[in-house]
C-alpha cells in the first residue's frame, strides 16, 4: 500500500518578498504591502518589519506606530498573480495532485512519486529549488502524512525552512504542538480549552469526545481527530472557487447610511463581476461592516433565487444594511457572495414570480453588456451614476 504524504508549500512573505526583489533598494528594510493612506491595513510584511511585531490585517497607523521607519508599498495584484501562476505551474511538474489554496500556498499529493523524486524530503528540496531558480524567491515546505500536518509543519523555521514528520513521528509531534496553532481554534475556544487543561493537541486526547462536542460543537469531533493525527482530506486539484467578495477600507469613518450605500453599490458591481466571469450565480449575500472598535460584524441573506446581477447583489446589500444599527462610524464595508450555482443551471420556478425573473434577467443582460463594455474600453468607461455622484462628495 503506497504511504501517504502531503507537501504543503508556502511562499516566504509573498508581496513584500516580490517587492523586495523587483526593486533590490527595499531588501533589507521594514517593508509592508498596503494601502498609503494609513486608513488601510497590512496585506503583508516583510522579516524585517516583523521584528517590529508587524504583521498581516494590522492597521497601518498601527504599523507605522511599530516602526518609524517603516516603508508602505501599494500592492501590485497582477505581479503577484503572474509569479504565482509560474510556481503553480513548477509544482504541476511534481505531481498531477496539486491545490493551490491561496495566491501563495498549495497542497502537493506526493503519494506514488518516490520513484520519480525520491523521499518527500528530497521532493521538497527539489521543488524549493526550482522556485528559487525560476523567481528568485524562497518558500517553506512542510512534509507529513496529511494535509492538517503538512500545513502546521510548513510554518516552522520560517522563511526558506523545511520540515518533515514522518509518520512514526505524528503523535509526539502533536503532543508537543500548542493548540492555539491548530486550524480553527481561536481565542474564544482556546479559552474554552485551558480551562480543560488542555494546552498543547495532545492532551486533547485526555478527554471524551463527548464533553469536546458538548463545549465546542461538531468542531469536538474534528479536534479530536486531529489529536489522533487524523485528516482525510483529499488535495483536490483545480477546486472551484466557494466564494467571492469585495471590500473597502474607507477614507473617513461615517455613519451617513447614504454614503455606505454608496460604497456598498461599488462593492456589488464587483462582485458581480467576478460571479459573471467564473460563469456562477449565489443565493447568499453577506454584508460585512468594521466598526470604528475595529470589531467586525456580518449579516447574511439567502435569496429565493441565485443571482449575479450587481443590482440584485446590491439590493440584497443594501437591505441588511438597513437592518444594521450603527452605533459607532463604519471604517470598512464588503459584501461577500456565497451557496455558488453554475450560472445556467435551471431554477425552479415556483421560487420566484415570473415579474421578478424577468427583471433579473434584465439586470443580467445590461450587466454582460457593460462587462464587454469595460473589457475592451477599460474598467471606468461605463460608472453608474450614484457613484460618480458618492465620488463627488468624497472629494
Amino acid at each position: 500500500m503506497t504511504r501517504t504524504t502531503i507537501l504543503h508549500i508556502d511562499m516566504d512573505a509573498f508581496f513584500a518578498s516580490v517587492e523586495q526583489l523587483d526593486n533590490p533598494a527595499l531588501k533589507g528594510q521594514s517593508l509592508v504591502v498596503g494601502g498609503l493612506s494609513g486608513r488601510g491595513v497590512v496585506a503583508a510584511a516583510s522579516y524585517e518589519a516583523r521584528r517590529y511585531g508587524i504583521h498581516s490585517a494590522m492597521p497601518i497607523f498601527q504599523a507605522r506606530q511599530r516602526c518609524a521607519d517603516l516603508v508602505i508599498v501599494p500592492p501590485r495584484r497582477k505581479r503577484y498573480a503572474q509569479l504565482s501562476r509560474r510556481i503553480m505551474d513548477r509544482l504541476s511538474n511534481f505531481s498531477p495532485l496539486v491545490e493551490p489554496v491561496s495566491i501563495d500556498e498549495a497542497y502537493l499529493d506526493a503519494s506514488g512519486c518516490g520513484r520519480l523524486f525520491g523521499t518527500g524530503r528530497q521532493m521538497a528540496m527539489m521543488i524549493k529549488q526550482q522556485i528559487f531558480e525560476d523567481v528568485r524567491l524562497s518558500c517553506s515546505v512542510g512534509v507529513a502524512p496529511n494535509k492538517f500536518l503538512a500545513k502546521i509543519a510548513s510554518d516552522f523555521n520560517k522563511p526558506d525552512g523545511l520540515t518533515v514528520i514522518e509518520p512514526d513521528q505524528v503523535l509526539s509531534f502533536i503532543d508537543e504542538l500548542e493548540v492555539g496553532k491548530v486550524p480553527g481554534v481561536g481565542t474564544r475556544t482556546r479559552e474554552q480549552l485551558s480551562k480543560l487543561g488542555v494546552h498543547t493537541l495532545g492532551n486533547v486526547r485526555g478527554l471524551s469526545t463527548d464533553l469536546l462536542v458538548r463545549k465546542l460543537g461538531k468542531f469536538g469531533y474534528r479536534l479530536m481527530s486531529l489529536a489522533h493525527g487524523q485528516d482525510d482530506s483529499p488535495v483536490t486539484p483545480d477546486s472551484p472557487a466557494k466564494s467571492f467578495s469585495s471590500e473597502i477600507t474607507l477614507d473617513q469613518d461615517t455613519r451617513d447610511r447614504f454614503l455606505l450605500e454608496n460604497y456598498l453599490l461599488a462593492q456589488a458591481q464587483s462582485v458581480g463581476r467576478q460571479l459573471r466571469l467564473h460563469g456562477k450565480n449565489a443565493r447568499t449575500i453577506t454584508l460585512k461592516l468594521k466598526t470604528s472598535d475595529f470589531r467586525s460584524h456580518t449579516r447574511s441573506r439567502t435569496l429565493n433565487r441565485a443571482v449575479n446581477a450587481n443590482e440584485a447583489v446590491f439590493q440584497a446589500a443594501r437591505e441588511l444594511l438597513n437592518r444594521f444599527v450603527i452605533n459607532l462610524p463604519v471604517r470598512l464595508v464588503g459584501i461577500g457572495a456565497t451557496s455558488l450555482q453554475d450560472e445556467h443551471a435551471p431554477a425552479q420556478a415556483d421560487l420566484f414570480d415570473e415579474t421578478d425573473g424577468n427583471r433579473f434577467h434584465k439586470w443580467e443582460n445590461l450587466d454582460r453588456a457593460v462587462d464587454a463594455i469595460s473589457e475592451r474600453f477599460g474598467g471606468r468607461s461605463v460608472t453608474r451614476g450614484s457613484l460618480t455622484v458618492s465620488a463627488k462628495l468624497r472629494k
